[in-house]
């Protein structure tokens, strides 16, 4: 730009010596205009030197941002080649781990098959006890059902056998009172009656009934045995026992009878064949005849006084217990 504005002034130069006024004017007026094209022409390159300037400054950051770009880069790459051979070690980890899951995964399965064929056994192990379980529930519910009628049955029978005791007691008693108000004449005279464990005993000492060493019933012992007799007559529902005891001093005889034993039993006897003779309807089969001779002691023998305790016959009178056990057999 700055050689052109040159050349033009020195054509102007060379061409003014030969013109005239008027071309001189034109060529005059054309360089004014051709100088301020060039100050205008100045000035765009000063803007543009400036402008240049600015872009080198430009260029130059671009330079300096593309040098950090490529550095960028280059680490970025470096970063990349880092990450792309972590991704490979990863990934080789997430294969391994992958493999060892699947496995797990594999051993886990045969476990769980394992485990569940194992609850498969012990679920039908547990139904089958479940239901062997509720049949025992359904025969113990079904028994325990018989029980409680088998109990309410006892129940009701031991109530029935309760009531039957206590009237067969009541019974004894009322014999006991009858007995003592019919032989209140012998009560002085060692006649004794009392009940002891459902029981009517009627004792009578040997003085009373026999003579010494004798089996023959006494006078007054007859007179006993006839009054007893009435009484059981009314009685029918009594088993009798009569029960012959001597001390211990030895009974020598010369006759069938020869010790304590054939003498508390002969006594015995006789006290049976009297009850029969003097009561009639009394059934012998209600009656028992035994002797103990003097193994069955109420007391030592070993005074006078208690010998004579000893010495005794027992009617002992005890209650059919037919209609009781009828009851407790039902």
């Amino acid at each position: 730009m700055k050689k052109s504005l040159i050349f033009v002034g020195l054509s102007a130069l060379c061409f003014s010596s030969c013109v005239t006024l008027g071309k001189y004017e034109a060529l005059e007026s054309r360089n004014v205009q051709l100088r301020r094209e060039f100050n205008t022409a100045q000035s765009e390159l000063s803007d543009l030197r400036d402008e240049n300037a600015n872009l080198q400054r430009q260029n130059q950051s671009l330079n300096t941002q593309i040098t950090d770009l490529n550095d960028m880069r280059t680490q970025l790459s470096d970063s990349l080649v880092g990450l792309r051979r972590d991704m490979e070690n990863m990934k080789m980890g997430y294969d391994t781990v992958i493999e060892n899951y699947n496995q797990r995964i594999t051993g886990q399965n045969e476990d769980l098959s394992r485990t569940n064929n194992l609850l498969a056994a012990r679920t039908k192990e547990l139904n089958d006890k479940e239901a062997a379980f509720q049949l025992k529930e359904a025969a113990f519910q079904a028994q325990e059902k018989e029980l409680r009628l088998k109990q309410a049955e006892l129940e009701r029978e031991e109530a029935e056998t309760r009531k039957a005791l206590e009237a067969k007691e009541r019974e004894l008693e009322n014999l006991r009172t009858k007995l003592n108000n019919a032989l209140v004449g012998f009560a002085d005279k060692g006649l004794n009656v009392e009940t002891r464990d459902g029981k009517v005993y009627v004792s009578m000492d040997s003085k009373l009934l026999f003579p010494s060493a004798s089996w023959t019933v006494s006078k007054e012992g007859v007179e006993a045995i006839k009054t007893l007799a009435s009484v059981l007559e009314q009685n029918k529902d009594l088993n009798i026992m009569v029960e012959g005891h001597t001390d211990n001093a030895a009974f020598k005889g010369s006759t069938a009878v020869k010790d304590n034993w054939d003498l508390s039993v002969m006594r015995a006897t006789s006290i049976v064949k009297l009850l029969l003779k003097h009561g009639p309807s009394i059934d012998p089969a209600r009656i028992e005849a035994s002797g103990h001779a003097e193994f069955a002691p109420k007391v030592p023998n070993d005074t006078p006084a208690n010998k004579a305790l000893n010495r005794r016959t027992e009617i002992i009178l005890t209650p059919k217990m037919s209609d009781i056990l009828n009851i407790i057999d039902q």
